[in-house]
């Protein structure tokens, strides 16, 4: 029995999208090149992976088909491997890797470990689709090229031609017109060729390698981007859940040490009074005025609590109005700004943005022994940004472990970022990135 594991979809980096006449010329460049690779090796990918196919399923009523097949399988994914290498250059932006299976146990198992793997079969098949559109970008690439190069320079070869004058049989462009073909005439209107051919080259070009690249992309690619997103999106479900947990134990523990004691010694001083009533009545008023006291910070040690997690005012009147009466609530003083929009943010996002910047005052009161603390808030497009600084001692990490992290685990489950500048001696800057709806 084997078992067979899959490598993770990555992202390779790439070079951002090019600007200007040098970034034009540069991707023609890029084009180019993949539209004239992309011949031989799709010719070649055409031809072994066509006869490895046709072998390999005539040969399967004796089992050597299957060593066939798998081995034209591999091939496949090395010509989809040189593929992929060029599709980040050529589309401009990185695309994901695909999750192979891994052969693993037995000899056997190893063997067919290809054929069972989806993504192999999907090289295979862009092997055999590639063909057509390879053989149209090397013919149109050719020829705009040779258009345009041939076109611009005429005028330095012209003088190499045999004169079409002297052959009967022998017309050039003009002639065939109708119009009179001298030296002038032709210089003149092969570089007005030249130049057409030159003016629709880079479109020409990038118009065939998209075609291409796009067809790549869609079947070497897609298939890792949809797993690429799973691992996402079950990397943000731990998140939250692990950040429930910490909340939830912190909760608990908050509890504990607080209110929970605080109600204990309020019943126990009840029950000192019930005895006093009888033979001590004074006594008995100085207990009930102790535990009213203690009554009143229980209560709003509770309160406290409840608006760390989320406070009522939050719910009633939106996320701003929460925000400063957290700042007016901080012992370090909090300059905020605010720049939301009118209608009210996903309650998700609202909830996320308040515990990130209520846990972030908490740390700066606690352990940066700031003076001042700026909060911002600002939407631009479809992302909340939230940034706390402080002018504080410094020295924050973002590290397994430490109370960051939790804010970290949280930002992650809504699909947002956290990021932490926190030099020794200061200042510290944490800005969180989250989606508004």
């Amino acid at each position: 029995m084997t078992t067979d594991t899959l490598v993770q979809p990555a992202l390779p980096a790439t070079a951002p999208a090019p600007t200007g006449v040098r970034g034009r010329v540069r991707q023609l460049g890029i084009d180019t090149g993949y539209t004239l690779t992309n011949f031989p090796v799709g010719v070649a990918a055409f031809v072994v992976v066509l006869t490895g196919l046709a072998l390999g399923a005539g040969l399967l009523v004796i089992w050597v088909g299957v060593a066939v097949l798998a081995a034209t399988l591999m091939a496949a994914r090395g010509f989809a491997t040189v593929e992929r290498a060029w599709l980040p250059a050529v589309l401009g932006r990185p695309v994901p890797s695909p999750a192979y299976r891994v052969p693993q146990g037995s000899a056997v198992g190893r063997l067919l470990t290809p054929l069972r793997d989806p993504q192999t079969w999907l090289d295979a098949l862009h092997a055999l689709l590639r063909f057509p559109l390879a053989i149209l970008g090397f013919v149109v690439t050719v020829t705009m090229w040779a258009g345009a190069l041939g076109g611009l320079t005429y005028w330095a070869w012209d003088w190499a031609l045999p004169d079409a004058s002297r052959d009967p049989q022998n017309y050039d462009l003009l002639e065939l017109l109708g119009f009179e073909s001298t030296a002038g005439r032709r210089v003149v209107a092969y570089v007005g060729v030249g130049l057409l051919f030159a003016v629709l080259l880079p479109l020409a070009v990038r118009g065939v390698a998209l075609l291409q690249a796009h067809l790549a992309r869609v079947m070497l690619t897609s298939r890792a981007a949809t797993q690429a997103e799973i691992g996402r999106l079950a990397e943000g479900r731990d998140a939250a859940v692990a950040a429930e947990a910490v909340a939830l134990r912190r909760l608990e523990r908050d509890i504990h040490d607080g209110p929970q004691q605080r109600l204990v010694r309020l019943g126990m001083d009840l029950s000192r009074a019930q005895r006093q009533l009888d033979r001590d009545p004074d006594a008995a008023r100085a207990t009930l005025g102790e535990a009213a006291g203690l009554a009143r910070e229980t209560l709003e040690e509770l309160r406290a609590l409840s608006r760390g997690i989320a406070p009522p005012v939050l719910a009633d009147r939106g996320l701003a109005a929460a925000l400063a009466a957290l700042a007016a609530r901080s012992p370090v003083p909090v300059d905020l700004a605010v720049d939301l929009p009118a209608e009210r943010l996903a309650p998700v996002t609202e909830n996320t943005a308040y515990f990130v910047v209520s846990e972030a005052l908490a740390n700066v009161a606690k352990h940066s022994d700031a003076g001042i603390c700026r909060v911002a808030l600002s939407c631009s497009g479809d992302r909340l940004r939230v940034v706390v600084e402080d002018d504080g001692s410094g020295g924050a990490v973002l590290a397994p472990g430490h109370g960051l992290a939790g804010l970290a685990d949280r930002l992650q489950a809504v699909d947002g970022t956290l990021g932490v500048d926190s030099p020794r001696g200061g200042p510290t800057r944490l800005t969180a990135d989250l989606p508004c709806t």
